[in-house]
């Protein structure tokens, strides 16, 4: 089993803890706010789950029909966390309205404070790991669901407080409140996560400062050619994809003009791991003088 998907693992296995604790810290105080955190937590099971499948589809080698490999998966992967993520948020503005109907006082705030405050806790500290590891291991799976864990933090944070003000002042209101609050913040992270994967799918380039760096690595170990143009890029999940056309004299022979090409492909996935690279060798009256000028 590969790291991620041991971390993918140890996800669920956190989630469903702090699902148990946060839904215990409810049935201690009858806060809504803290219901609309615990059902949150469902949301966070169901993602790991997700994240999890994707990742082991995404470690399947390439085949006749998927011929780039499966990385993609991942990205899917985060677009179904985005979804149950807005799901949660909806049914977290459900409970809040009901709330506003029928107000009621809490019991035990202290001790379900407390409970819950052990599950902000521990989400809080895998939420650090994942998108740590994610990033590391270029797992967008892994920094959605890392992502995920942090929102969930920052509105558990804000439910504590709420309930606290409840405590403190006697307002009622203030709690289906709060839960409203945590639904829209829930609701934006949802969509930033949507976003984010969306553009993976989309097969946007590279980040440019990677963009460049292919760029500075193709100019300096191209020695032989004349230029590269229409330089095209895109990532999928742990993979990245470079293709490009490469302009030699005309009355190069093929074999040096392969050497050229190996030189190039060397060093570029000794520099960015996992990469696959598309060369189109052409002669120099394919010219385009843009691109990459080779001195």
């Amino acid at each position: 089993m590969r790291i991620v998907q041991k971390l993918a693992l140890g996800s669920l296995a956190v989630s469903v803890v702090v699902l148990c604790v946060k839904f215990y810290a409810y049935g201690l105080t009858g806060s809504v706010a803290l219901l609309s955190d615990a059902l949150e937590s469902i949301i966070n099971c169901a993602t790991a789950l997700t994240a999890l499948w994707a990742l082991h589809v995404s470690a399947q080698p390439a085949d006749a029909r998927h011929p780039y490999g499966h990385s993609k998966a991942e990205y899917l992967s985060a677009v179904s966390e985005g979804v149950l993520i807005v799901i949660a948020a909806i049914a977290i503005l459900w409970q809040a309205a009901l709330a506003v109907q029928n107000p009621h006082p809490l019991d035990q705030p202290v001790i379900g404070l407390a409970v819950g405050s052990i599950g902000t806790i521990l989400n809080g500290l895998w939420s650090a790991v994942l998108q740590r590891q994610g990033r590391s291991l270029r797992s967008p799976a892994l920094v959605a669901d890392g992502k995920h864990l942090q929102t969930d933090v920052v509105t558990s944070v804000g439910v504590i407080v709420g309930v606290i003000l409840v405590f403190v002042t006697g307002r009622q209101i203030l709690d289906p409140a709060i839960a409203a609050l945590v639904a829209l913040h829930v609701l934006w992270s949802g969509w930033q996560v949507m976003r984010e994967s969306v553009g993976g799918l989309m097969d946007e380039a590279v980040p440019e400062g990677t963009l460049s760096r292919i760029r500075e690595l193709i100019a300096c170990n191209a020695d032989g050619a004349l230029e590269a143009h229409d330089i095209r890029s895109r990532s999928a999940g742990t993979q990245t994809f470079v293709e490009f056309h490469l302009v030699v004299p005309g009355t190069m022979q093929v074999a040096e003009a392969h050497e050229i090409c190996d030189r190039i492909e060397r060093v570029l996935k000794s520099e960015i791991p996992d990469t696959s690279i598309s060369i189109h060798v052409e002669p120099d009256d394919k010219r385009k003088h843009s691109g990459i000028i080779v001195l």
